[in-house]
C-alpha cells in the first residue's frame, strides 16, 4: 500500500511517529503512549533504518575512528566505526575482531578506501592487519589517552617505590598533597603546589623527574608543533632512557614500538575522544532499552540515533 512500508501492519505515518519517539526515549513509554508491543517498536526501528540507511553515508569519508564496546556481559562486543569530521556512526560490527573490521572496509569497497587519510584507533592490535590490507595509505592514529594514562602509571609506580617516611616528611596528609601535585596537570596547580614540587626537586630529586618527565609528554599535544612532534618524541625517549627510572625507561621501549601511531595522531590532529563519547551514548541506548537481547537490534538503535537518520513526526508541517 502506499501509505504503508511492505510486509508492515502499521501505516508509515504511525512508523515514522514510533521511530521519532525511540530516538528521544525509551521503549517502555512509547509503549504506554501508542499502546503498541516492545517488538511492534523494534521491528519499525528495524524497517525505518533499513530504509534510511544507504551507502550515501559513506560518501567523503577521510578520518576515521574504530573502536569497541561492551554491551552484555560476558565480554560480548560491538565494533563502532566513525567519521570523524560529521561524529556519525557508519558501521555497526558483533564482536572485537579483525572480521568485524573487515565487513565495515568491504562495506566501503575499494574506491572509497583509498580515500581514507587516516584511523584512530586504541593500541589493540586486533584493528591493524584490516588496516593494511585495506587502508594501506592511510596513518595509524593511536589515542593520546592511552599514552598519557602508561605515562601515568610509570608515574606511580616511581612514587609507590618512595615509602611515606622519605617522602615530605610531614604526614599522610601532604603525602597525598604531593600525590596531587604529581598527577594533575601542570596548569591546575597553585603556587602552593608548584612550592612543593620545588622542595621534591631538592630533596627527592627522583620523584620530580619522574613529574617532568610525564609533562615533558603531555607537552607533545598541548603545546608542541605538530610539524617537530618526531623530534619531541625523539628527544623525550632519550631523556626517559637516560633518566634510571625503571618505570619510565619500560615507557620509552613501550612509546618506541608505537611511535609512527603516536606522532601521527598528533600531526592529524586526532584522537579517540569522539568514539568515546559515542560509546558514552550507546551505553545510554542500551541502558534506555533495558538492554538488548540481539547485536542487531542495538546496532540499528544506534544507527537509528547516532547515524544521522533524520525522522520527521506526520504532525510536523513539510
Amino acid at each position: 500500500m502506499p501509505w504503508a512500508r511492505p510486509r508492515a501492519r502499521l501505516s508509515r505515518d504511525l512508523e515514522d511517529l514510533i521511530a521519532w519517539l525511540a530516538q528521544r526515549t525509551d521503549k517502555t513509554s512509547i509503549c504506554r503512549l501508542l499502546r503498541v508491543s516492545w517488538e511492534t517498536v523494534q521491528a519499525v526501528v528495524m524497517r525505518v533504518v533499513g530504509e534510511h540507511l544507504d551507502d550515501r553515508r559513506l560518501e567523503g569519508v577521510f578520518d576515521l575512528g574504530v573502536d569497541e564496546i561492551s554491551y552484555k556481559r560476558g565480554h560480548q562486543y560491538l565494533t563502532v566505526v566513525a567519521d570523524h569530521h560529521s561524529g556519525r556512526v557508519l558501521h555497526v560490527a558483533e564482536g572485537r575482531t579483525q572480521a568485524a573490521l573487515q565487513s565495515f572496509f568491504d562495506l566501503l569497497g575499494p574506491e572509497r578506501c583509498a580515500q581514507v587519510r587516516a584511523i584512530s584507533m586504541d593500541m589493540a592490535t586486533v584493528w591493524r592487519q584490516p588496516c593494511a590490507d585495506n587502508i594501506p595509505q592511510a596513518a595509524i592514529c593511536f589515542d593520546p589517552f592511552h599514552v598519557i594514562r602508561w605515562a601515568n602509571s610509570a608515574l606511580d609506580a616511581v612514587y609507590k617505590a618512595m615509602s611515606r617516611e622519605h617522602g615530605t616528611g610531614t604526614g599522610d596528609r601532604d603525602w597525598r598533597r604531593t600525590r596531587y601535585a604529581l598527577r594533575a596537570g601542570a596548569e591546575r596547580l597553585d603556587d602552593d603546589h608548584h612550592t612543593l614540587l620545588r622542595r621534591l626537586r631538592r630533596h627527592r630529586y627522583a620523584l620530580w623527574r619522574a613529574w617532568e618527565l610525564k609533562e615533558r609528554l603531555r607537552d607533545l599535544y598541548r603545546t608542541a608543533d605538530p610539524a617537530n612532534a618526531r623530534a619531541h618524541l625523539q628527544a623525550w625517549c632519550r631523556s626517559a632512557e637516560r633518566s634510571r627510572l625503571r618505570p619510565f625507561v619500560t615507557l620509552a621501549r613501550q612509546i618506541r614500538r608505537h611511535f609512527d601511531g603516536i606522532v601521527a595522531a598528533v600531526e592529524h590532529g586526532l584522537s579517540n575522544s569522539r568514539l568515546e563519547g559515542i560509546n558514552a551514548k550507546i551505553r545510554l541506548i542500551n541502558r534506555r532499552g533495558y538492554g538488548h537481547p540481539k547485536a542487531e537490534n542495538l546496532a540499528a538503535m544506534i544507527h537509528l540515533c547516532l547515524g544521522g537518520i533524520t525522522i520527521r513526526p506526520p504532525t510536523e508541517t513539510r
